[in-house]
């Protein structure tokens, strides 16, 4: 019989930090001591790990100990539960293997001689913010924890109610703890609540979050509308290839059909072929008619006047006012001055109201108003008549009374130049104003109907000038030839005082200039004069188509005023107004007839 002399009672008590206390009583001597020891099975907590030496403790009655459990062996280490790494202080570190020495250092056993662990691989991830340190609150839990602990083993001999106290302040405290979470929870709430709001309501966003939302809501919408383009697009592409493809089959079918057809019956196919031609030429003949017709009335608009026959109007009155209030001061000049002797030389006073209000609409490129152009009515009123006195004074005496005291006597001469209005356009308009006011003239702004009584009516177009058939022996020349072939492309262009091209139109000598520089001279842009001393005088006896034709007076200057080209049997082609053939016998031109001059050779002169 085998005697017992150790009896050993074993009082199991759950820590609520996760392990054991088993207290062991010793009946060989009379004592009792505790071993802690992990609870299979239980989740050891993350807290529960933190152990505190008695030292550690803050400085008060140290918990008695009792004989401690046994250390475990070097290089082992407690188990780890496997899966995901904890994150701690920003970094996260993964143990990758644990052995079986750790596992029987947990359960307090001794482990069996194995080899030695390979060292611990810790992988770091990148670094981050680290949260607020939790270690301060843990260790402040742990003390309380072990504290209420080492009171408990010392009153374990009193009654219950000491511990159901102990166990209502625990109740207590984690009630409180739960409070503070839920505080820390609703405060939460209503911070994103109050996020939410202010997303929704701009006026509550501070500007530089509003102008980030605005901004990321612009990224947003722009990414949804790109997104719906190429969708659309590759609607449209796989649409686009759906029509072209059934197109396509289309066509084929009916080229097929339609080569069976003539095939089976060519009479009626050869009709059929006949009419889309037929159809073809009379579709092109439509179109070319429509692009005439878009030419035509391209033209007319852009000769139009384009004012209201109000301005108009009242533009030609204000300068016909100003014309008249001049002839009163002439006809008024004796009564409203005092000199012993008056003389006039006074030109014409007048003017026409197409050339009024061509060079206006030139000037401004388009419509205009009467309040507009009233500086610019009298800046050409000023251009065009010139008045100067003159006051000549001398002394005299009276025949019949020598002795008497001489007296003064005064003369004056009074001189009106009128400029002519039409000769100002060269003088104040650039050269596309010029071309401007050159349509408008020709075409009398296609308002014939404004002033009926002006002399421009029926000056130009069809049937305004006068036309020659010229000898066929005179073209035998070539150098005549060429002449006349330049000359009569501008027959009826208007007469434009200081216009040397088509685009404005021609003054006498702008127009021989041109045409002889196109004919194979080089003369440059000069006067009548210039013209008459390149060339020869000869006599009318000898003169021949070809031959430049001068003449003198038809305007105040002393020079040469106007020039025309022969062409033979008393008839020259020149510019009038408009450009026309002329004959030299009438008496206005015989009146004015300077001399014939001829030209050098073309491959002589040029002009410096």
């Amino acid at each position: 019989m085998t005697i017992c002399n150790e009896i050993r009672i074993v009082f199991p008590y759950r820590k609520s930090n996760g392990f054991l206390n088993r207290r062991f009583y010793d009946s060989s001597n009379n004592t009792t001591y505790e071993k802690h020891q992990a609870h299979r099975g239980s989740r050891v907590s993350k807290k529960s790990r933190l152990q505190f030496r008695p030292e550690e403790l803050p400085e008060q009655d140290a918990p008695k100990r009792e004989p401690e459990r046994a250390e475990p062996k070097k290089n082992q280490r407690k188990p780890v539960k496997q899966g995901k790494p904890k994150k701690k202080g920003g970094q996260t570190a993964a143990k990758e293997k644990v052995t079986s020495k750790g596992k029987a250092a947990e359960k307090g056993k001794a482990a069996p001689p194995e080899k030695a662990a390979p060292p611990t691989t810790l992988h770091f991830e990148e670094d981050r913010p680290k949260p607020p340190s939790k270690l301060l609150h843990h260790s402040e839990q742990v003390i309380r924890t072990e504290t209420r602990q080492v009171l408990r083993d010392e009153n374990e001999d009193d009654n219950v109610a000491v511990e159901a106290a102990d166990r209502g302040q625990e109740a207590a405290e984690s009630s409180l703890r739960a409070g503070v979470r839920a505080t820390k929870q609703v405060r939460e709430h209503r911070q994103n609540r109050n996020r939410r709001e202010s997303r929704s309501n701009p006026d509550l966003q501070q500007p530089e979050a509003r102008k980030a939302e605005v901004k990321a809501q612009q990224k947003q919408r722009i990414k949804k509308q790109y997104a719906r383009a190429k969708i659309q697009e590759r609607r449209e592409e796989r649409s686009t290839f759906s029509v072209t493809r059934d197109f396509a089959e289309k066509a084929v079918e009916k080229v097929k059909n339609s080569v069976a057809y003539i095939r089976r019956s060519p009479k009626a196919a050869a009709i059929a072929l006949a009419l889309f031609i037929m159809l073809s030429m009379l579709t092109n003949i439509v179109s070319s008619c429509s692009i005439i017709m878009e030419g035509i009335g391209s033209s007319i608009a852009g000769s139009t006047y384009p004012s209201d026959d109000a301005d108009m109007l009242a533009a030609e009155a204000e300068y016909s006012a100003m014309e008249a209030q001049l002839q009163s001061d002439m006809d008024h000049y004796k009564d409203n001055h005092d000199y012993d002797e008056y003389s006039f030389e006074l030109d014409s006073i007048g003017h026409d109201p197409y050339v009024l209000i061509s060079t206006l609409t030139a000037m401004y490129d388009g419509a205009w108003t009467i309040d507009k152009v009233r500086g610019t009515l009298r800046m050409l009123f000023e251009q065009q008549y010139t008045l100067t006195e003159t006051v000549n004074t001398s002394t005299v005496t009276g025949p019949e009374n020598p002795e008497a005291e001489p007296q003064e006597y005064r003369i004056v001469d009074v001189k009106l130049k009128n400029n002519d209005l039409s000769h100002l356009p060269c003088e104040i308009l650039s050269e596309a104003q010029l071309a401007r006011y050159s349509v408008y003239i020709a075409t009398l702004g296609n308002r014939p109907d404004l002033f009926p009584g002006s002399a421009y009516i029926g000056r130009y177009g069809e049937g305004s000038y006068i036309t020659y058939e010229i000898p066929p022996s005179a073209l035998e020349d070539e150098a005549f030839a060429a002449i006349i072939a330049e000359a009569e492309k501008y027959l009826g262009y208007p007469y434009v005082w200081g216009g040397s091209s088509p685009s404005t139109s021609f003054d006498c000598s702008g127009f021989v200039c041109w045409v002889l520089n196109h004919s194979g001279w080089n003369v440059g842009r000069t006067t009548a004069q210039g013209v008459c001393n390149f060339c020869t005088p000869v006599r009318y006896s000898d003169a021949k188509p070809g031959d430049l034709v001068f003449f003198m007076g038809t305007y105040d200057t002393p020079e040469v005023s106007h020039v025309g080209i022969y062409v033979g049997n008393d008839m020259m082609i020149h510019c009038g107004d408009p450009i026309s053939y002329s004959n030299l016998n009438s008496a206005y031109w015989q009146e004015h007839l300077y001399c014939y001059g001829r030209l050098p050779e073309r491959s002589t002169w040029t002009h410096n």
